[in-house]
């Protein structure tokens, strides 16, 4: 059973459809893409997976979401145990007003974790994790806000990976980075999937055939189809995929 299912997902802005009866299981240990056209409900689709839809209060959820067996739309589901397995990178680096360490150690603190010496092996795990250890080892109490975009956006990902998550989701990731910190964060995914699952957002559909193992096709808040990325890229089942593929849907 993969750790992420999904089931009759339907979700409504003040009555106004978003997802309409999602149901599939997302693959464990591979890239997940979740493609499709602007306002499909791609990112709507994210923040159900660790309830960060919640933050709108005019949002209604029907279906189940369901993490290790278990509905985290449940009355008495414990959200906080669900955002620890979920560890998510945005769009842009969301860096927290404070030093490289602090950043870094926020979950694991947040988590009961106290002692100094395990704290400094958690951030030195999750820097070299994220390929910015050697270029922050000696600077660890300057201000993240220091840091390039790029580096920012490696270091929410070290920050993400603190609190040990079960997967990764990432809404556009790179969407605001250069080319080659772009890289450095795919190439990242690629290595991050022997141990996590990696759900990724994004609209750049060459990001999408370098690095999804699984894809998924939402359109007007419908799934249209999904399955192993070889055989929908190479022969989609649906005629609306092969448009948006082709770039006739944009």
């Amino acid at each position: 059973m993969s750790h992420i299912s999904v089931r009759n997902l339907t979700v409504a802005y003040n009555g106004h459809p978003a997802l309409r009866d999602v149901s599939f299981d997302i693959p464990d240990r591979q890239v997940t893409a979740i493609i499709g056209p602007s306002g499909c409900g791609k990112t709507t689709f994210l923040r159900c997976l660790n309830r960060l839809i919640d933050v709108n209060n005019s949002v209604r959820v029907q279906g189940q979401v369901l993490i290790d067996g278990e509905d985290i739309f449940a009355p008495r589901a414990d959200v906080m145990s669900l955002r620890r397995k979920m560890g998510l990178l945005s769009q842009k680096p969301q860096v927290l007003p404070m030093s490289i360490f602090d950043n870094v150690t926020y979950g694991p603190r947040l988590h009961g974790v106290r002692k100094r010496a395990q704290l400094e092996q958690i951030v030195e795990r999750c820097l070299r994790m994220a390929s910015l250890w050697d270029e922050v080892s000696g600077r660890l109490r300057a201000p993240a806000a220091e840091l390039s975009v790029g580096q920012q956006q490696r270091l929410c990902l070290a920050r993400g990976l603190a609190v040990q998550p079960e997967a990764l989701l990432c809404d556009e990731p790179t969407a605001s980075l250069d080319p080659i910190s772009a890289q450095s964060i795919e190439q990242l995914f690629m290595e991050l999937k022997n141990d996590y699952t990696v759900v990724l957002v994004t609209h750049i559909l060459r990001q999408a055939r370098r690095l999804a193992d699984y894809l998924v096709f939402f359109y007007m808040g419908e799934l249209v189809e999904h399955g192993p990325a070889q055989q929908m890229l190479s022969n989609p089942s649906d005629p609306r995929t092969r448009k948006y593929l082709e770039g006739v849907i944009s």
